[in-house]
Order: structure tokens, then sequence, then C-alpha cells
């Protein structure tokens, strides 16, 4: 299903290189993640969805452990979701970011390094760059 949202993220894409994330917010249950992993499988050389909703402590802690070394971030990432991470080819999603603040607030630090694309999910937030 083809979604005037999509028209945007492309937009996004192509307009920020890198140098912003997309927050995308709306209603639980409307569409959100599956339009955002349609737009990283038809996009992106590889993708990770990070789903705050239901991740485990081993994640989270990640961020909470290594926003200071974010070689060694990546690599966990990488890692405990066996996907190769490509610089400037790759995207990580945060899924309902809501759920952890942390998350939220490291956005602006991974946009800075600028290796990867990132957008966030969550319900009742705003569709805004940061």
């Amino acid at each position: 299903m083809k979604r005037k949202v999509y028209d945007k993220l492309l937009q996004w894409k192509n307009d920020s290189h890198g140098q912003t994330a997309l927050l995308i917010d709306g209603a639980r249950r409307v569409g959100k993640s599956y339009i955002v992993e349609k737009f990283a499988k038809e996009n992106y050389k590889t993708y990770i969805i990070i789903d705050f909703n239901k991740e485990s402590n081993e994640v989270t802690d990640l961020f909470v452990n290594y926003l200071n070394d974010l070689d060694t971030l990546f690599m966990y990432l990488s890692g405990y979701y066996n996907t190769k991470l490509y610089p400037k080819e790759s995207l990580v999603i945060f899924d309902e970011v809501q759920m952890f603040p942390r998350a939220r607030a490291a956005i602006k630090y991974l946009v800075a390094d600028g290796r990867y694309d990132y957008i966030e999910t969550g319900s009742l937030m705003s569709i805004r760059k940061m």
C-alpha cells in the first residue's frame, strides 16, 4: 500500500543527507512501523529496527553504557541483530521511541556521528526533524 508519507520519507532521505533524524508520530496501530520498514527495505542496503516497546535490557543498556563509544555501540547492535551496518547505506529505526527516552536523547549524538540514517516512530509526539 503506497501512502503519502512514503513520498515524504523519500524527500527526507534525499534532502537530509544524514544530517537529520526523522520523527514520525501518530496514533497507535495506524501503520507507522509498517511504512518505515517498507521504506527501509526499498531504499537502504541494510536496516535495524529497535522496538523499544518490547526490547530487552541487553539492548537498552547499550544506550546507557556505550553512548560515549559509538564504535562499540554499533558493533554490539550489529551483532545483536545479526545485520551488518554500512556507513551512509544503513538505516536505524527506533520504533516506539517514547518507551525509552534515553534513546530519544541519544539521537542528537548519533546523527552528529553521521554514519547512518535514523528514523524514530512514536505515539503522540509529532513529526519533525532533529
